[in-house]
């Protein structure tokens, strides 16, 4: 019998990233070469994107948690993180700026410093960052498109804010 390979390319943040059915893992190139990516967060919130994403388009509104249907999911444990970020970059806009163009970030006209991200396809993010100084905190917002809910639960939401922060933490 003809078995067909079962492999998808998808665009996670500014890298493509080897979805392999056939081995249940996922690979990205490194150096001319397919390697495995051991991120399980990463892993769970693709495998959650799959089974999920419908054919509904950009809605071109953005809308932060308190918009969305599942509101009051978003609170105690499932606060969206945003409080390492603050920590690292709450006083640090270039440190920011620099996190957030390394992972394919779209600069935008809002608050000191705003990103738009792309984790994954129909799924834009965006990370809005006002900088602290001896008067007032620092505060970071997170916003979506209002068709998120058409693609993703509340707790994948909750992942997908946990990966790019994660993402925006790590990063170079």
């Amino acid at each position: 019998s003809l078995h067909q390979p079962q492999k998808l390319l998808l665009p996670v943040f500014n890298r493509a990233i080897l979805v392999d059915l056939d081995d249940s893992d996922l690979k990205e190139q490194v150096d001319g070469r397919w390697q495995p990516v051991d991120y399980p967060l990463l892993e769970l919130v693709i495998q959650v994107y799959l089974l999920n994403v419908t054919e509904a388009p950009l809605a071109g509104e953005r809308v932060s948690v308190h918009d969305l249907k599942d509101a009051h999911f978003f609170q105690g444990p499932h606060t969206l993180k945003t409080a390492p970020l603050l920590e690292l970059f709450g006083r640090n806009l270039s440190g920011f700026t620099t996190a957030a163009e390394s992972l394919g970030g779209t600069s935008l006209e809002l608050a000191d410093a705003a990103f738009m991200f792309l984790p994954l396809p129909k799924i834009p993010v965006y990370y809005l960052l006002w900088e602290g100084d001896e008067e007032f905190e620092a505060n970071m917002t997170v916003l979506f498109d209002r068709s998120i809910e058409h693609h993703l639960t509340a707790d994948a939401i909750w992942g997908v804010v946990q990966l790019v922060s994660d993402m925006l933490v790590m990063s170079p």
